[in-house]
């Protein structure tokens, strides 16, 4: 086992070290700028989007039939989100000013705004290229839009995305949620690790089986709940922490770029500590660039790309821009952050500081949900994985599987699971980055002819596709 935490070690510090950081963030930069900027310039636009897609009826005037897709553009968002909201908006927040001071949060901001391109163009790709399976049912992401994309000659790495998906799906969005949601239950009300391992396995389990119409459903009632009420904690929060909020903000922008000496517990942080650890916290976080989302967005009742990659984009907004951003000015406008305390810990006492007596609940309730909703959302993300590479009658192995991992989660010990999985969750972006730079001037063609008033449809050629 130490051999091979050592293995892992190594590689971890690779994939997650400052060359793939600078890919992540140059590819969604070069995204944005091909884009010229349009999905922060049409943020707005994506909203009413959302709202006009939030039932299962096609948008009035669409060309499209009423079996295209099988969730709500809408549902498609809350599944990507489902899985994107838990651990980093809680955890990964205070890691990262933990490890990098308050500037790590502006270095978040910049790895989300490159990354709503490269959510955008993930899910337009994932629209693009996605075929029906032999149940009928629509799937898609990086591995279906290497396949039919770039073409045969590519497919072994839409089978190593695959790969890495179907494995990391069981350590990230699975076995370390419900070790999440069993600490957080154990510290704050008693609730021994096994008893919650069972519930979350009975509760997701239900879910699960049912597949993405299901999952769909309860992520499109859960988490657009549970994100509000988290938000509106943190508002609370900072309302009795007013005074503290401008000094926060300032906090944010100096050490973004001027290093900060040690003070109290912490251990101060060079300008590149705040970099490296905003940037792989955001990333954590929001999963931009990773290739999980478009496999959620590729099942939207859509014939229209362009309109699901605008929807899509939004994960990245709210998940950091607005939820991290919450967390990050809970702790920074407390004391609590130079004290050296460090993960959910920190967010916890940072909420019962301005609540005493209910901040630590919140905390632990809000991770708790978030965490489970993380596990329904990665369970479709490596069921679709696992379906590319076995077929569609491996589909409900690999959800039994799943759904019996979650137990042994809430009761292991994760050090090298949580080792594992991290760093095949990283290698999921490889493929998909490769993937995304080759296609691009579809994703540009798409885009420039949908705001010239002329949509190319599913079936409808590009130069692109004839080489």
């Amino acid at each position: 086992m130490e051999t091979l935490t050592s293995i892992f070690g190594s590689i971890n510090g690779v994939v997650w070290g400052p060359l793939m950081l600078i890919l992540l963030l140059g590819v969604g930069l070069y995204l944005q700028i091909g884009l010229k900027l349009m999905p922060i310039r049409k943020l707005g636009m994506g909203f009413r989007l959302l709202w006009q897609g939030r039932d299962a009826k096609p948008v009035p005037g669409e060309k499209k039939k009423e079996d295209d897709g099988e969730i709500s553009p809408f549902n498609a968002l809350m599944t990507a989100l489902s899985a994107t909201i838990g651990t980093g908006n809680i955890a990964g927040v205070a890691t990262a000013i933990a490890l990098g001071g308050p500037g790590a949060v502006f270095w978040m901001w910049i790895t989300a705004l490159v990354g709503m391109a490269t959510k955008f163009a993930e899910a337009v790709l994932a629209v693009r290229y996605r075929e029906t399976d032999s149940t009928g049912y629509h799937v898609g992401g990086p591995m279906f839009y290497i396949k039919n994309g770039l073409g045969k000659k590519w497919l072994w790495l839409g089978g190593a995305f695959a790969f890495f998906g179907a494995v990391a799906a069981f350590g990230i969005g699975n076995t370390v949620q419900s070790n999440s949601v069993a600490d957080a239950l154990d510290s704050t009300f008693g609730i021994p690790h096994g008893l919650t391992g069972v519930v979350i396995m009975v509760l997701a389990g239900a879910v699960i089986l049912g597949g993405i119409k299901r999952i769909a459903k309860v992520a499109g009632k859960l988490v657009p709940i549970m994100g509000i009420l988290y938000v509106i904690a943190g508002i609370l929060v900072l309302i009795v922490n007013a005074g503290q909020i401008g000094e926060a903000f300032r906090l944010i922008f100096y050490y973004a770029f001027n290093p900060i000496a040690a003070a109290g517990g912490f251990a101060g942080a060079a300008v590149m500590a705040a970099i490296r650890f905003g940037v792989a916290r955001g990333i954590f976080s929001n999963e931009a660039g990773l290739g999980s989302a478009p496999i959620a967005h590729a099942a939207a009742r859509t014939k229209n790309p362009v309109r699901q990659g605008m929807i899509a984009m939004l994960g990245t907004f709210i998940d950091t821009i607005i939820i991290c951003t919450i967390t990050a000015l809970v702790i920074l406008t407390s004391t609590v952050w130079i004290e050296g305390e460090a993960g959910a810990s920190l967010t916890a006492l940072s909420f019962d500081a301005a609540l005493p007596g209910f901040g630590n609940q919140i905390v632990s309730v809000a991770l708790a949900v978030f965490a489970f909703t993380t596990i329904l959302g990665w369970s479709f993300y490596g069921e679709k994985c696992f379906q590319f590479l076995f077929g569609t009658r491996s589909i409900m192995l690999y959800r039994v599987l799943f759904v019996l991992a979650i137990p042994l989660g809430a009761m292991a010990n994760l050090g090298f699971i949580w080792l594992m999985a991290d760093t095949f969750n990283a290698m999921m972006a490889i493929p998909n980055l490769i993937a995304l730079a080759l296609l691009s001037p579809v994703v540009f063609r798409l885009t420039r002819d949908y705001f010239d008033g002329k949509e190319i449809l599913p079936g409808e050629e590009l130069d692109h596709d004839k080489r």
